[in-house]
């Protein structure tokens, strides 16, 4: 299967993402992972995106898509991918198109990761991470460290990270509204849309996608 998969920050698109490329047997192309592996290998994309990146600007889609399309072309891709993060806006979309109408082959669907609002600013607000090992993350909420403000795991002090703040979160929802959410009206007139809530336990969202993207639901 040829899979999109889009939502707002905080729907737990990596983890989805990890998921259902292992349960089809497809890899998992994302956009950090493009940019990390074409800088560190320093293909001429990687190169070119750090030279936009080291000078603070935006990476232009052409460098983007061009990444994207190399990755794509590789062999385990041959019989599927999952695209997370890509495409991340309308004209992104309509390149995708045009790369893969030249391979012959399409999409198959676009998984749309639905969260509400609040739920978003409530999952990402809530993280706290320990200053001494950033890999032990907590939340207030939902995995709350027995000690307030105290890392369960080596006793470091539990902080919020400046992108973790309600207002950064609710500034990055603008963002996702206004450039990328048009790309599911794109993709739905093209009849390639499955909507999904992401509430619950990981493993129930996996199921749940599984299932739209089997066509049981």
């Amino acid at each position: 299967m040829r899979i999109v998969l889009v939502g707002p920050p905080g729907a737990g698109k990596g983890t989805q993402a990890a998921f259902l490329a292992k349960n089809l047997s497809i890899p998992h192309i994302s956009t950090g992972d493009l940019f990390r592996a074409n800088i560190s290998q320093q293909t001429e994309l990687g190169k070119l995106a750090k030279s936009y990146m080291d000078a603070g600007n935006l990476v232009p889609d052409e460098v983007t898509i061009g990444m994207a399309k190399d990755r794509m072309a590789q062999p385990d891709a041959e019989n599927g991918f999952l695209l997370d993060g890509f495409p991340r806006n309308v004209s992104q979309a309509e390149a995708l198109d045009v790369a893969l109408k030249a391979d012959d082959v399409k999409l198959d669907a676009v998984l749309d990761l639905e969260v509400p609002e609040d739920e978003v600013v409530k999952r990402i607000a809530g993280r706290r991470i320990c200053r001494k090992d950033s890999s032990h993350v907590f939340h207030v909420t939902y995995s709350k460290p027995k000690q307030e403000g105290v890392c369960d795991v080596c006793g470091g002090q539990l902080y919020q990270r400046e992108d973790d703040s309600e207002d950064t979160v609710r500034k990055r929802l603008e963002v996702y509204h206004t450039q990328t959410e048009p790309i599911i009206d794109y993709y739905r007139t093209q009849g390639l849309v499955v909507t999904i809530s992401a509430l619950g336990k990981v493993d129930e969202v996996t199921k749940r996608a599984m299932a739209a993207l089997q066509g049981d639901a």
